[in-house]
């Protein structure tokens, strides 16, 4: 079976062409030199050197392991030099998590400076409802999650480390000719007339739901899209209201008014989520950056 120190002894071997030479390079006895020489060679199946009055030289079946040999050394070079940037935060791959609106303005932000502060770093972006990234986070799938108390809370978090990022009050969107849209504050028992667009499903609690009903009503829901800028093109065009995270306020289209709820606004709380066993550098250097960014959104 070869090994990688004999690897490097016939590399030694073949660019020196002594073995005296390598045993001086390696720090190894003439003696020990010799015998990992022969221990090679039978693990090759036969002569790797021919003996010469005055050093050695590679047989046909040497130079053909001398090849193998110098490609493997290199990738294990390589390795290691890729294992040492990632370990400190300045290579390799980080796998970032977010739910839909928290990658409205957020995470790319807080990924634009983590950019240009370590480039080496490879990002790949996975999006997800929070509780799916929790998921994903225990099944060490994605290296840092960025992931909301909504609808359900976050659950248990023995194996992951959380960090508060934020809070993320929800607003109504309202078309711009719509009679509230110059109001500074909307009283929510002021829209129990209006058409609701809503992404969930008949039946699930909603954060709607829940404000509607702390005002005393039932919310009507005509139209039911799921992705929030699908559901702003219907508010847009007059055919409902809706409610908006102020963390994706920055990325609203402007024909609309979005306008808060006083009392009765919907709330939630938006955390980092990073694995508690031994954590990547990397991903630990982008909380930095969300919790930075937390505080300019909206």
């Amino acid at each position: 079976m070869l090994n990688t120190d004999e690897l490097r002894l016939l590399e030694v071997i073949a660019r020196t062409g002594s073995f005296t030479a390598a045993a001086v390079e390696l720090n190894y006895t003439q003696s020990a030199v010799s015998r990992r020489v022969a221990s090679l060679e039978a693990a090759a199946g036969g002569p790797l050197f021919e003996r010469l009055p005055r050093g050695v030289r590679l047989t046909p079946a040497g130079r053909t392991l001398h090849r193998h040999a110098r490609e493997i050394l290199e990738r294990l070079g390589r390795a290691r030099e890729e294992l040492a940037a990632i370990h400190h935060g300045i290579g390799g791959r980080l796998r970032v998590g977010a739910f839909a609106t928290a990658n409205a303005v957020l995470v790319p932000n807080a990924l634009r400076a983590f950019g240009k502060a370590r480039p080496e770093v490879a990002v790949g972006i996975v999006e997800g409802l929070s509780g799916e990234l929790m998921d994903s986070l225990r099944r060490a799938e994605i290296d840092i999650a960025v992931v909301s108390d909504y609808p359900s809370g976050l659950g248990p978090a023995d194996d992951v480390e959380i960090t508060h990022l934020m809070e993320d009050e929800l607003l109504v969107a309202l078309p711009a000719d719509h009679r509230l849209a110059g109001a500074e504050v909307v009283d929510l028992r002021d829209l129990r007339d209006e058409s609701w667009i809503e992404g969930a499903p008949p039946g699930r609690p909603t954060m709607l739901a829940a404000a509607c009903a702390k005002a005393g009503f039932t919310p009507r829901v005509d139209i039911r899209i799921a992705e929030w800028t699908g559901k702003l093109g219907y508010v847009a065009a007059g055919l409902g209201v809706t409610l908006v995270p102020a963390l994706a306020v920055p990325a609203v289209r402007g024909d609309l008014a979005l306008r808060p709820l006083g009392a009765f606004a919907p709330r939630r709380t938006v955390y980092a989520a990073l694995p508690r066993a031994v954590p990547l550098p990397a991903a630990g250097a982008l909380l930095d950056l969300l919790r930075a960014e937390a505080g300019g959104p909206g």
